[in-house]
């Protein structure tokens, strides 16, 4: 019978400095584990550094070692699409160059994969150095995805995870370029199980995860998986409506009774700006969805490869 292959998949952005202890940690993991044929997929995705060169280096000394040397940084959500396409083995574990992800939790998500269960996922304890605003914030926006959206997308759960390859055939199907690759997994369905872990610290560098990108891909969930923001728009809207119309009321019977002059310029200003901010706000929820529209139907690939160096290739 033969031996079942596992192919871990590794985003790589600058992780220069983190691949010698990465690739370390997994030779053990690999010996261990001998009763598995391995591959280790690196998707080098635009780093300025020399991790290209760094994979390259491992791949003569190591023939599991596999890359896609994508042509630019098109993002960690494309990098994995890349690695989707370019896995061969029977199932898929995906992880961080950084080691915040251990590897010696690899074995215990492939004791559930041999029990059956597609998707394995690990679920963080802690969050590492993480800043309690930043974790905060991470916690409000899982709870507003999970109202919003008709799939369960767990809080403290990631990338981190074992996916058996009807999983990964299924989210190779999955071409959109505004991607979310968190909720294509609750989306896909199969068989789940969870893996408890504890965060690990980097063990070089710092994360390419700037605010603002955690702004853009949080906007990304929402927006790929829910309608709920344009509901919203329409509620506030309502609102806006019922309280202008309450107000209008207001000042006709003041007026009558009362006999008081119309609410002069400062009401009138605020009126104003506050039914214009709903309606910007209602605007740019309908931009934010008609963007995605413009950027799907142009039909461009969700990436460049330069260069794929895999297990079949000499």
């Amino acid at each position: 019978m033969s031996q079942k292959k596992v192919t871990i998949l590794i985003p790589c952005y600058n992780e220069e400095a983190s691949l010698p202890a990465l690739y370390e940690a997994l030779c053990k993991l690999m010996a261990e584990n001998s009763n598995y044929e391995w591959e280790i997929l690196m998707v080098n995705d635009g780093s300025r550094d020399n991790t290209i060169s760094m994979i390259k280096e491992l791949r003569a000394k190591d023939r599991r070692i596999c890359y896609v040397d994508l042509s630019r940084n098109f993002g960690k959500e494309n990098a994995m699409l890349a690695g989707f396409d370019n896995a061969t083995g029977d199932c898929m574990v995906i992880m961080d160059a950084d080691l915040q992800h251990p590897p010696h939790v690899i074995p215990e998500m492939l004791k559930k994969w041999e029990e059956g269960y597609e998707d394995v996922y690990g679920k963080r304890l802690t969050r590492g150095k993480e800043s309690w605003l930043r974790k905060q914030v991470s916690l409000l926006y899982y709870r507003l995805l999970q109202k919003s959206a008709r799939y369960d997308i767990l809080p403290n759960v990631g990338d981190f995870r074992l996916l058996d390859r009807k999983c990964i055939d299924e989210l190779k199907k999955l071409r959109e370029t505004e991607r979310y690759t968190k909720g294509m997994y609750a989306w896909i369905g199969f068989k789940k199980a969870s893996v408890d872990f504890e965060t690990q610290d980097r063990v070089a560098g710092e994360s390419s995860m700037s605010y603002s990108a955690l702004v853009h891909l949080a906007a990304a969930g929402i927006t790929s998986f829910t309608v709920a923001p344009l509901k919203w728009s329409i509620f506030i809207g309502i609102l806006a409506s019922i309280a202008a119309f309450a107000f209008m009321i207001y000042i006709l019977v003041n007026t009558l009774i009362y006999g008081d002059p119309v609410a002069g310029y400062p009401t009138m200003m605020t009126v104003i700006l506050f039914l214009g901010g709903v309606q910007l706000l209602s605007l740019g929820i309908i931009g934010e969805y008609l963007g995605k529209i413009f950027n799907e139907t142009k039909g461009r690939p969700a990436y460049v490869a330069r260069e794929i160096a895999k297990n079949n290739q000499e």
